[in-house]
């Protein structure tokens, strides 16, 4: 298994990846740089969109009723969750974040099968467990508001539905841990939470190239075999895990950070991965220097295709 990589410049926190069906475009967003950006993967150009505040996450949306013809999509900023009808456009608040804007900020998200939005955060000093996660329903004319539907974390991430959509899997990145619930979709109400994966955590004294840490975490996919990738920060590598949780595959990746797996391509059979540059040291971006780019690989079982947020 070969990466390529398919950007030709890095960011400083890749995230978020999507593959767009309709636009046969790839999606995702720079945190730290404030700009979503867009990769039409047959001539290699990158268009580039600024933000007022971090761009945590997005989905791809679509509007029903008389405004059926807006696409878009949905981004959750530091401050709320927003709506954009089109590439560039205004930015519409639906619901403004419940959190503490100072300490905390949106992070990993995406929408749900049933077309719901949803969006964790992270509790940027990493001291205590206020990471919750929100789902956000705006269909059939509903007035949008955030409800809360976990807690307990540092840093919200690997957001992610079984191909029968009834579990839903979130990550811990600060605790190494995935937990998984028995999910309802019609109801979405979440039960029986349990762990999915563990990990141990960073050794005391561990730097950047020692052996001894497999990483932690970060952002996931999921196959339409059931099958959770998932990218293991500071680990270099994505994992795929069986439904049972069982490491298949452990896949060695050109970048230390790698950051959130998403399937794309007409086939979804191509892999594309997320990185990090953002702050790492020096000697680790000469080890691997195209830190912050998107990587793109294929794979035998094809993904489960990206579900659209619906207003």
């Amino acid at each position: 298994m070969n990466w390529q990589t398919v950007t030709p410049q890095p960011d400083e926190l890749g995230e978020s990846p999507f593959w767009h069906p309709d636009e046969q475009m790839l999606y995702w967003v720079d945190i730290p740089g404030k700009q979503i950006r867009r990769l039409n993967i047959f001539i290699g150009t990158v268009q580039s969109w600024a933000m007022p505040s971090e761009p945590g996450c997005i989905a791809p949306a679509r509007a029903t009723g008389p405004r059926a013809d807006s696409t878009g999509l949905v981004i959750a900023l530091r401050d709320g969750i927003y709506r954009a009808r089109e590439w560039g456009g205004a930015l519409q608040c639906l619901a403004p974040a419940t959190h503490d804007t100072a300490t905390t900020r949106f992070n990993d998200g995406k929408a749900d099968p049933a077309g719901r939005f949803w969006a964790g955060s992270m509790y940027e000093p990493r001291t205590a467990p206020l990471a919750e996660l929100y789902s956000l329903d705006a269909r059939s004319g509903k007035v949008p508001t955030l409800a809360r539907m976990a807690g307990d974390a540092t840093i919200a991430n690997g957001l992610g539905w079984s191909p029968d959509n009834r579990q839903v899997y979130w990550a811990d990145t600060g605790t190494h841990t995935i937990r998984v619930w028995d999910w309802n979709m019609q109801t979405n109400a979440m039960s029986g939470g349990r762990v999915f994966r563990q990990w141990p955590g960073k050794p005391d004294g561990w730097k950047p190239g020692d052996a001894g840490y497999g990483g932690r975490p970060d952002g996931c996919a999921v196959d339409i075999q059931g099958n959770y990738w998932v990218a293991m920060f500071e680990g270099a590598r994505v994992l795929q895990l069986s439904p049972a949780g069982d490491v298949l595959a452990d896949i060695a990746v050109p970048a230390r950070c790698p950051t959130m797996p998403c399937f794309g391509g007409d086939d979804l059979k191509t892999l594309y991965l997320t990185t990090a540059r953002h702050g790492r040291p020096h000697g680790e971006l000469a080890q691997y220097p195209d830190s912050g780019c998107v990587f793109s690989m294929r794979v035998d079982v094809p993904g489960l295709p990206v579900n659209y947020f619906r207003d």
